[in-house]
């Protein structure tokens, strides 16, 4: 009777060899499919224990500054790329790889000081409630106060951005929150109107004669509106474009 490779003593087909000192050992070789399925059992198990992990309510405190950093990363870039695509490419001169260079600095900046701001706020607030049992109202002020100082306290033009941007809706929060609590009368029209008047007024009178006291992305913009409408040279510039080729 004829002796199969593997009763002949050479590895059949599909089989490797292991073992050592002079033993052989045949072990059944793992195709693709094998390994793919124990792929997703390893991806399965660990998909479980970070579910598992995430679930408990000892960890909750830290998992949530963890998620506060990914949230502020995320909402940074979000809200900063656009608006920096957008001033970039319509008020900065220089070549495509300067202006995508300043975008992705620009979102950077924000995108990280934010992510690190949600942190140490939510941080801080954690080690207070710790510390004193609950927490009290003057724990989220003290919190935001060191973070502030922390991670937005140098003068740069995105750090000075959004303070400028929250310095605007905290007056309007400070002027609803006085009306709620009776420090003022609620007044009897919409005070909408005036208000929007005097910011326009006030705004463009210092456009006008002390320009070099606002914000430099406000003076491009204000530029662009009132200084660059009143300069064109025929139809191109007039209607077309901005500038002509040659005051470019």
């Amino acid at each position: 009777m004829a002796l199969t490779p593997g009763e002949r003593g050479t590895p059949a087909a599909g089989a490797r060899i292991s073992g050592g000192r002079g033993v052989k050992v045949l072990l059944p070789s793992v195709g693709p499919g094998a390994a793919m399925e124990g792929a997703r059992v390893l991806l399965r198990t660990l998909l479980y224990t970070v579910n598992s992990l995430l679930q408990r309510r000892r960890y909750h405190t830290a998992l949530a500054a963890l998620k506060g950093f990914r949230n502020g990363a995320v909402y940074g870039a979000k809200i900063r790329a656009p608006h920096a695509l957008v001033m970039t490419f319509l008020f900065k001169s220089g070549s495509l790889r300067e202006k995508l260079k300043a975008i992705a600095q620009a979102t950077y900046t924000h995108s990280r000081n934010l992510a690190y701001f949600v942190f140490t706020y939510k941080g801080l607030m954690a080690l207070q409630s710790r510390l004193q049992g609950k927490n009290f109202q003057f724990h989220s002020f003290l919190a935001a106060c060191i973070g502030g100082w922390l991670v937005f306290g140098e003068n740069n033009a995105i750090n000075s951005q959004i303070i400028m941007y929250l310095l605007s809706r905290t007056l309007f929060a400070f002027s609803r929150l006085a009306v709620e609590k009776g420090y003022i009368p609620e007044p009897k029209r919409d005070p909408f109107p005036l208000t929007a008047a005097l910011i326009w007024g006030t705004i463009l009178w210092l456009f006008e004669y002390h320009r070099h006291t606002l914000q430099p992305s406000l003076q491009s913009s204000m530029t662009y509106l009132y200084d660059d409408s009143n300069v064109w040279h025929d139809i191109s510039d007039f209607l077309i474009y901005n500038k002509s080729n040659s005051e470019k």
